[in-house]
Parts: C-alpha cells; sequence; structure tokens
C-alpha cells in the first residue's frame, strides 16, 4: 500500500532557512480532550509560519501574541498583484503578465522553480474593521479556485520560504484562524489537497525532465506536513503508459 503519513514533530524552532530536501514540516497534528468543550479543536493542523513547532491546543486567553510572520519574499521572485476589481471580475491577465505564462502547455518549470511565484494582494474591505484574514474573503478564494484549476501544478513553483504555499492552500481548503497558531487546517482535506498536488507536480515536473521530480514533491508534501513515500510515486510511474494524453 502507498505511504502517505502525517509527520509529527515537537519543538524544533528554525531560526534560518535550510535545503528544501530537509526542511521540517511546518504543521503538528494534535489529538487532544478538555474540559473546556468551547474551545476544543478536534485533531488539528496548525500552520505557524516561523517554524516553531511547539504549537499548543487550545489558546491562552491571556495571551495576546500572535503567531510570528513569514520570512521575507523570495528575492527577484515573479510578483502577481491583484486588487479588488481584478478579484470581482475573475480576471487572471495580472497572472500572465507578471509570470508570462498564457497557458497551461507553455509554462516550463525551469524557469520558475529557481525564482518562484509570489502574491500582493491588495484588498480593501468594504467595511474597515472587518477583522477577517484574505483567506476567509469568499470572493477571494474564488479567484484563487479559478487560478489553481488552471495550473494546478502552480504549489510546487510558489515561494514557499516566504509563506505562499500555505497561504495559497489556505485560499482552497477549509481552515480557522487562530491568533497563537495562525492557520488551522481541516486535515482531512488538507491531506486530499497535498496528495492531489503531489500527483500534479510530480508528473509535471517529469514530463519537462526535471531532475529529481519525487524530491521536489516530497519537499512540497513536507512543507505541508505530509511525507510521501517511494511506493506512491512507484504506482504512479506504473500507470504512466497507460495514460491517455488530454489533447487526444
Amino acid at each position: 500500500m502507498a505511504c502517505i503519513r502525517p509527520l509529527y514533530p515537537h519543538s524544533c524552532p528554525l531560526k534560518q532557512p535550510i535545503p528544501s530536501s530537509s526542511t521540517p514540516p511546518f504543521f503538528q497534528f494534535k489529538s487532544t480532550f478538555s474540559t473546556q468543550p468551547q474551545r476544543l479543536v478536534s485533531l488539528s493542523v496548525s500552520f505557524n509560519p516561523s517554524g516553531s513547532y511547539d504549537l499548543p491546543l487550545f489558546d491562552d486567553e491571556n495571551d495576546t501574541s500572535r503567531a510570528p510572520p513569514p520570512m521575507p519574499p523570495t528575492e527577484g521572485r515573479y510578483e502577481v498583484v491583484i486588487d479588488n476589481d481584478i478579484i470581482a471580475r475573475l480576471d487572471l491577465s495580472p497572472f500572465h503578465d507578471a509570470t508570462g505564462i498564457t497557458s497551461p502547455e507553455t509554462a516550463n518549470p525551469k524557469d520558475y522553480l529557481e525564482r518562484s511565484i509570489g502574491f500582493t494582494i491588495n484588498f480593501v474591505r468594504e467595511d474597515g474593521s472587518d477583522p477577517r484574514e484574505l483567506s476567509e474573503f469568499p470572493e477571494i478564494r474564488l479567484w484563487f479556485v479559478r487560478l489553481d484549476a488552471m495550473y494546478p501544478w502552480l504549489p510546487v513553483v510558489l515561494d514557499w520560504r516566504a509563506g505562499e504555499l500555505a497561504r495559497y492552500a489556505a485560499m482552497l481548503v477549509p481552515h480557522q484562524m487562530s491568533m497563537r497558531t495562525g492557520i488551522v487546517f481541516n486535515p482531512e482535506a488538507l491531506e486530499l489537497f497535498v496528495v492531489n498536488k503531489v500527483f500534479v507536480a510530480y508528473l509535471w515536473l517529469k514530463e519537462h525532465g526535471i531532475p529529481k521530480p519525487r524530491l521536489k514533491a516530497k519537499d512540497m508534501s513536507r512543507m505541508l506536513g505530509f511525507g510521501i513515500g517511494d511506493d506512491l510515486f512507484d504506482l504512479v510511474d506504473g500507470q504512466t503508459t497507460n495514460q491517455i494524453s488530454p489533447s487526444k
């Protein structure tokens, strides 16, 4: 059976970026019962972009500190800038203009793996006191859903070190926000998202002759808290000859 396992880190603060092949996961699974049922989060997955993995299941009412921000954007990355008007019209042209990608067929991963891609969301709230995070606005999420439908391999070329992979996942995966731990994903939905993206990214990288496509797909899954065994890729490779090209 193919191996897909959640990773269970304990406490391992990450002060500096390290090579992606050994990057620890940024999520932690927890399953706990409490005498405070109104604050119970059963089997949650918590994202902490600072790389601190000692994440409590329940927020401390007396602790007003917030999760630290992610690292700065990678220098020279492709920057996609969107605003209210772009989002309302589901207009993907800012992505096309910033990256030079005009269709899924013309994109070559070699052009984007090193520089990476990031997003600047200039979204103005109708109510200035609206406390929701950007990933909680349905109209913003819908724009990212359309983008993902057009370019499903996009997560593998995002600016991971700056938290773009986690924010992208938040646009597509059900979650809640925690002041202390940041994004708290629905674990089953996150697992389905990760496995789907591993399939898509692996085949896309392999088709374009990228060295070690398994390693890159594994690194992506580890960034979202999952370990993928080689047996899963073996199954995919075993079916490659039976696949029918979408263009036929």
